[in-house]
């Protein structure tokens, strides 16, 4: 091929990258924000031994943050579809491709009616990521990178893209952190991101009520300054009993004390349940078979 046809084909490649880019995010990104809140948010924060596993429902579309490791995948199918009677996950979010986020997402996929699968560039070559993205070539599902303060919405719930990074070298560096704001309250999803990632961060307006603590309650995460700006009443920690990583860190669990009012752990309570109106929140624990 010479180089005026290669140049050509280029042309040609490029025309149509933007004009698929487009027609997704027309078709499959739902960027309009809601003013009145009409039903209730619920969030469940399952119980997946040392691993992260969020769902997110409201007025009939539903997210997934992360699935846990390969042995919760047919655990959380089971219970999604037959417990919470979902047939579609509008939102399937892989927040970095460690294996206790996306050991279970191909189970998920291959399961559900999916709109859109959200992944950091960062690659990595094992065979839970390989599994993921055979899977989702298979069902010929959407894959989208978001970009840092992108926004969409979930029914009612409206979400902010804080960070999504790119480093391989460091996974955890490259999680996506997604903020979503329902009625009077404000959440923040932070999947594994380091207290590398959490300076970047700073400068964002990541102040919450509801914080999913990063990384399991690790040492490395949770810094003083980021819980300074973020201030949540309420802190989610997911993570397993007597896990060899000694998780969560003591250090973490002091200074969420500082400034925290109340701290669940998924180890000590089980899956963590959390409806809100908007005006108020509501949480509780329930026993899900979800941990494989």
């Amino acid at each position: 091929m010479n180089k005026k046809s290669k140049k050509i084909l280029y042309l040609i490649i490029s025309i149509l990258i933007v004009y698929f880019y487009n027609t997704f995010i027309e078709e499959n990104l739902n960027t309009s924000y809601s003013n009145s809140l009409t039903t209730d948010l619920k969030i469940l924060f399952f119980d997946v031994g040392q691993a992260d596993s969020i769902f997110i429902s409201n007025n009939n579309y539903n997210m997934l943050i992360d699935a846990g490791n390969n042995e919760d995948g047919p655990k959380l199918v089971e219970y999604i579809s037959d417990i919470l009677k979902v047939k579609k996950i509008d939102y399937l979010v892989g927040t970095h491709p460690h294996e206790d986020h996306i050991g279970g997402l191909d189970d998920i996929i291959k399961n559900f009616d999916i709109g859109i699968v959200m992944l950091p560039e960062a690659i990595t070559t094992t065979k839970t990521f390989e599994d993921v993205i055979s899977a989702i070539e298979k069902k010929d599902v959407p894959i989208y990178v978001p970009k840092t303060e992108e926004k969409f919405a979930l029914g009612e719930a409206n979400f902010e893209v804080i960070h999504i990074g790119t480093d391989e070298e460091d996974l955890n560096n490259s999680s996506i952190v997604l903020k979503m704001i329902f009625g009077e309250f404000s959440y923040l999803f932070t999947g594994d991101a380091t207290s590398e990632t959490e300076k970047i961060m700073l400068n964002k307006n990541i102040d919450v009520d509801v914080l999913k603590v990063a990384h399991h309650g690790s040492a490395y995460s949770t810094s003083s300054d980021f819980l300074k700006k973020v201030t949540p009443k309420y802190a989610i920690i997911s993570v397993a009993k007597e896990n060899s990583y000694g998780h969560p860190a003591s250090s973490t669990l002091k200074r969420l004390k500082k400034y925290t009012k109340k701290i669940y752990l998924t180890s000590q309570s089980g899956t963590i349940f959390l409806t809100s109106d908007g005006k108020k929140i509501n949480i509780t624990s329930i026993k899900t078979d979800t941990n494989g």
